[in-house]
Order: structure tokens, then sequence, then C-alpha cells
């Protein structure tokens, strides 16, 4: 079970809005869809739902072809928009019970108290849509997504407008999810890529600017390396200056640093032999990770 995306193209006008991209999502991951605004995310969901055609390009969703066969491949998709589009004068319940009608759901009732257990919509179900906040209306659209059972979820934004708690719940949920179907998920937030993701692949300006699993992508952009550390004695900044790649170093107190370094291969572990030479005594070790936007920025800035 998977999605399969190859060499996909969509131009609106003279814009090349996504740019031959290929990827696929397998049963068991969550694939994190990130790019800035603009870079042809939501288009490309679109077209994976098939609510809007490829100019060229082949998607296959669990063995199915989008283009030939589109009503059998929505049958396996739970989809959330970024908009979240939401009828606002039908109640909350209502609402998933219409949504549960166009599916034609059998045992409606046990599939929607479900969902809404799901999602933390119990003291919201009696509610009109319109009068829920942000956070609970993108509950609602989510559990419009899954009510279905759907084996391919596309989550565009979901986290949005959640308060801390909120998003705690749903990102435990996600994760669930995650284990039993394959998901695509959507966002701008990097902590979120960080907790959630198994695998990332990232867009800009339409174009595939990365695709590999979460610790591949750390490795491949981790340069010369992080580091904190602790020392006995004040650290000779001598002793730095000696040593060739230290980019940056932030004196923390209590003899304790931050420090950076430059080029391609890590240097941490021969940073740490040259203390030792030089008979520096450390306390703690911690070796650092480049921060995932870091690694957004560069390689969507341009």
């Amino acid at each position: 079970m998977s999605v399969i995306v190859k060499n996909l193209v969509k131009i609106f006008g003279e814009q090349r809005a996504v740019d031959s991209i290929s990827f696929e999502a397998k049963k068991g991951e969550v694939l994190g869809f990130l790019g800035p605004n603009g870079a042809g995310k939501s288009t490309t969901m679109r077209m994976i739902g098939g609510f809007i055609p490829p100019n060229s390009g082949e998607i296959s969703v669990c063995g199915i072809n989008v283009l030939e066969d589109s009503l059998s491949s929505r049958a396996k998709i739970g989809y959330l928009p970024e908009s979240n589009p939401l009828y606002y004068d039908m109640y909350v319940k209502e609402y998933l019970h219409f949504v549960a009608s166009i599916h034609k759901i059998k045992q409606k009732k046990a599939k929607i108290d479900a969902v809404i257990e799901m999602t933390g919509l119990g003291r919201e179900q009696s509610k009109l849509v319109g009068t829920l906040s942000k956070g609970y209306k993108q509950r609602v659209g989510l559990a419009q997504a899954m009510i279905h059972d759907p084996e391919v979820l596309i989550l565009d934004e979901p986290t949005s407008g959640l308060d801390p708690n909120q998003l705690a719940e749903i990102r435990t949920l996600i994760k669930r999810l995650g284990e039993e179907k394959i998901v695509i998920f959507s966002t701008h937030i990097m902590q979120e890529v960080e907790a959630l993701c198994d695998r990332v692949v990232i867009i800009n300006k339409g174009k595939l600017v990365e695709n590999s699993n979460l610790s591949d992508l750390h490795s491949k952009h981790q340069q010369g390396g992080l580091l904190q550390l602790q020392t006995r004695n004040n650290l000779n900044t001598e002793l730095i200056d000696d040593f060739d790649g230290v980019q940056l170093i932030e004196d923390l107190g209590m003899n304790k640093y931050k420090l950076a370094f430059t080029g391609k291969s890590d240097l941490r572990g021969a940073f740490m032999q040259h203390l030792q030479i030089n008979e520096v005594q450390v306390l703690e070790y911690a070796p650092k990770e480049v921060p995932m936007e870091q690694i957004f920025q560069k390689l969507t800035r341009s």
C-alpha cells in the first residue's frame, strides 16, 4: 500500500506550479510534505486527491491510477485541505452524519461516535460548526477526513489554530494513525516535523529539493557539526584558534560552551581528541543536531 507520484507537472498560465516532482509515501510512515508559501504543496495534494488534473505525470493511490479512476482513488483518501471548508449552519454531529452518508457508511452512529472520541469533539458535538473556535473547526475537519476509515490521509496544515494542549493531542493522534495508514502531512512548524514525521519531502518553487528519512536528512546537513560541552576550567581561546574548523563558539557561563564547526565532514570527534591531547578535562559532552529550521532555510532560500 503506497502513494506514488512520478514526474508530476502542473502549469497555471505561464507559471509552472509543480515541476516534475517524484516521491513515494508508504504505509506505516508519516510523510512530511514541506515547502515555503507558493512552493506547490497544496496543488500537489489536490492532484493526489483527484481534485485537479496534472498536465503530465502519474499518480497511483493504493495501486489505483488517479487519472484513470479518480472516483475509486478518492474512496481511499481522507483529505483535510488548508482552507477546511465546513458547513457552518450545521451541528457538528449533524455534519459528520452528512459526510458519513456521502461515503455510504454503514453503522453511521458507531463511526461518528468513534471519530468524535478520537478527535476530542465530545463536548462540542451538539454545537453549530460556525460557533466553534478555529482549533475545534480543525478537529471537525480532521474528523470528516477520518470518518470513512481511509487508507490514505492527506492533511494540509492540520494543526493550524490549535492551542498547546490540543496540539499535543492531535500530534499523538496523527502519530498513531501513521502506524497503520499512509499519512501525508503538510506544515510550516518545524517542531511538528521533528515530532511527527518519519520521512520528509521538501519542494521549492515547484521543484523537489529533498526526499529522505528524517535521520538521513540531519546526517546529510550536519556539515561540521554542533557541540555543547562543559570543561573543568575555562577553555583557552588560543586552544580554539589552533583547531581549524571552529566557526562559532558561544560562552554559556559556568565553563559551558556551544561550538559550531565548518566543513563537509563531522569535526566533533577530532575536536574532542584535540582537547584530550592538550589535557583539557571535559565534564560533559553533548553532540547537537542542526535544527530543522536551518535545514529548511538552506534548501528553500534562493
